[in-house]
């Protein structure tokens, strides 16, 4: 017998949940009850008094109207007795055995108006109006709040997970078609995939499915879409939520969501769990963060880890998170048996960067003048997000203009406002600024076409932007690097420097305008001899640690720690001056031979503002030989 009843320990913390609402809900409403119900009476119940005092206040003329029942006298008092009665009545007892005659004489010499009444048997009526309709409206609440948490919304719903279910058969799902750049990583996801599609095909040979995956890479980079696009082609439930949405200020509530969200998911298995922005709740808990410790993340974390053992990976639920920020996650998340595979989700390169424009452009009416090609190529490091917002700032670009099409130029308007800002045409400069800003790019565009290893010049404007800026130089790089040389930072910093240069030597002073360049220019410099070991003097050595560890180039710390003595950092100054002023005579040169080409462009510019790379060439003509300023 005793197997038949079910113990404390087998009841669904939910059903705990609202047996405990129920029998406190329950208190409270008999309480609130048995309040107004005390409230009332003294609200509506007449003042009882005595025989001798019902007399004096009808001889006084304080009475307006008398009713006379079996056993009591009711009497309706004058508005101006009836100041400390709220009900405004006084009830007295009949007296036994005496005579009603001298007291009806008595009320109709005062004038007072009086009836009868048999009183009737109406216990009904008080039980239905004083109990059983607040005690039915009251629980008509109960069970409406009951239902509210029920489905996970409401106050008293704090247990239950906020995920968002997009279930299967539903319309436009998103799938691979419209994933583009990331070939890698969707062929990393492929094999999750074929699981999801055709499980038996691996329980066969006992192999076993990566329980977890983790999505790693910058923001922007498509995480959640790709873990969208493997739900949409496996046509399966997918639970997304943020790691956020566990964490509340009620202790133990972050751990309750977690065991509902995988108690939903096995019940709809085969299905994927999607936690985005997974290091809210999976940080790691020791070194210092455990001298900051947070019971109820820790208490989340602890129960993710438990739920991620607990269950049979051949049930069909995959669970996928998604982070930027891998160096901050717990160990014991990463390790085999969980997040069993990382998959890094990378900014695209321009091959992946002309495939996600073509995907994002799909449904805008293009011009036959769109090159993709050529925007991806001016799009170095976006990533996906910024390319979307790209094409869409082309489409409103081409609406603003009343064009029926997007063409090549609204493009080139949309990258243009994303990387330099909105153009600020009200901000007026003075004929001498906008000639010396005219000089100041010139100079820029005319080193950069003069050196050997600097990327191809594609704009150059001196129209002000919204970030600040009162012209700029735009150049196009012919593809992607990732491995940088000696000479081609010289290079750089020589481009860097080229517009100070002019201003020196065609305008006789300097301005603060070049406060940027020099700024990128010097810490340029730093870099070569202090991280990449290209100083001659210094040799093949790094100075510094960094104060903290850099992933995806999102830096954890601030600034290095110095490891290096007073001697060498002289040494590292000295060659950073070198550096410097070698390659500022360098551009100076250049300005200084080929100051005419410079002064016709800077005529152009302030008549056109803007110069197109075909301008630009047709201005500058055949370059003499360049040369390298390193030496051989």
């Amino acid at each position: 017998m005793s197997s038949l009843i079910p113990s404390k320990m087998e009841l669904d913390p939910q059903q705990k949940r609202k047996l405990t609402f129920s029998g406190w809900y329950l208190i409270v409403a008999l309480g609130v009850i048995w309040v107004m119900q005390t409230y009332l009476a003294q609200q509506t119940e007449p003042k009882p008094v005595s025989y001798s005092e019902f007399l004096g206040l009808l001889d006084g003329g304080s009475i307006v109207e008398v009713e006379l029942r079996a056993n009591e006298i009711v009497a309706e008092l004058a508005e101006g007795r009836a100041r400390d009665n709220p009900s405004g009545l006084v009830v007295t007892q009949r007296l036994p055995g005496i005579d009603e005659s001298p007291l009806l004489q008595r009320l109709q010499e005062s004038r007072v108006k009086f009836s009868g009444r048999i009183e009737e048997i109406s216990w009904w009526k008080q039980l239905l109006l004083g109990w059983l309709l607040p005690i039915g409206v009251l629980f008509g609440f109960w069970f409406f709040l009951v239902r509210r948490m029920g489905r996970g919304s409401g106050p008293l719903s704090f247990g239950k997970s906020k995920v968002k279910v997009y279930d299967r058969g539903q319309e436009n799902p998103t799938t691979f078609k419209d994933v583009a750049g990331v070939d890698e990583a969707k062929g990393e996801l492929t094999e999750i995939l074929d699981f999801l599609v055709k499980p038996e095909k691996y329980n066969a040979l006992g192999a076993r499915v990566p329980k977890g995956v983790l999505l790693v890479g910058p923001p922007g980079a498509g995480k959640t879409l790709m873990a969208r696009a493997l739900a949409g082609e496996a046509n399966v439930p997918f639970f997304s939520l943020s790691g956020s949405d566990f964490v509340e200020m009620f202790v133990g509530v972050g751990a309750s969501r977690v065991r509902d969200l995988f108690a939903q998911a096995k019940e709809r298995a085969p299905c994927i769990i999607f936690i985005d922005e997974i290091d809210a709740i999976g940080k790691s808990r020791g070194g210092l963060a455990a001298m900051a410790t947070h019971d109820e993340r820790e208490q989340t974390l602890n129960q993710l880890l438990s739920e991620m053992d607990g269950f049979d990976p051949s049930s069909g639920v995959i669970i996928m998170a998604a982070t930027n920020r891998p160096e901050v996650l717990d160990q014991a998340l990463l390790r085999a048996g969980r997040f069993d595979r990382q998959i890094i989700v990378d900014r695209p390169d321009v091959r992946g960067r002309k495939s996600i424009l073509e995907v994002h452009s799909r449904e805008l009416k293009l011009g036959s003048d769109v090159d993709f090609p050529v925007i991806a190529q001016r799009t170095p490091g976006m990533s996906g997000a910024d390319l979307a917002n790209v094409a869409n700032e082309a489409a409103l670009s081409a609406v603003r203009r009343g064009s029926h099409a997007v063409q090549q130029q609204d493009f080139d308007n949309a990258v243009d406002r994303i990387q330099l800002g909105v153009k600020t045409v009200s901000r007026v400069m003075t004929p001498e600024e906008k000639r010396r800003v005219a000089f100041h790019e010139s100079g820029h565009a005319l080193v950069a076409m003069s050196v050997e290893n600097a990327d191809p010049v594609y704009k150059v404007t001196i129209i002000p932007s919204s970030v600040g800026a009162l012209g700029a130089t735009l150049q196009l790089p012919t593809e992607d690097r990732y491995l940088v040389t000696r000479n081609e930072l010289r290079d750089r910093i020589c481009v860097m420097l080229g517009g100070r240069a002019a201003e020196e030597v065609c305008c006789q002073d300097v301005s603060s305008g070049a406060h940027n360049d020099l700024e990128r220019a010097t810490e340029t410099a730093r870099q070569m001899v202090t991280r990449f070991g290209m100083s001659e003097k210094l040799g093949p050595r790094t100075f510094g640690t960094p104060a903290g560890m850099r992933f995806l180039e999102s830096p954890i710390g601030l600034g290095t720690e110095r490891n290096y003595s007073e001697e060498a950092a002289r040494t590292i100054d000295e060659e950073v001056r070198e550096i410097i002023e070698a390659e500022y005579k360098r551009a100076s040169k250049i300005v200084g031979e080929r100051r005419e080409v410079l002064k016709q462009m800077v005529d152009r510019l302030l008549t056109e503002e803007t110069l197109q790379r075909e301008a630009l060439e047709e201005l500058v003509g055949t370059l003499p030989s360049r040369t390298s300023s390193c030496p051989t």
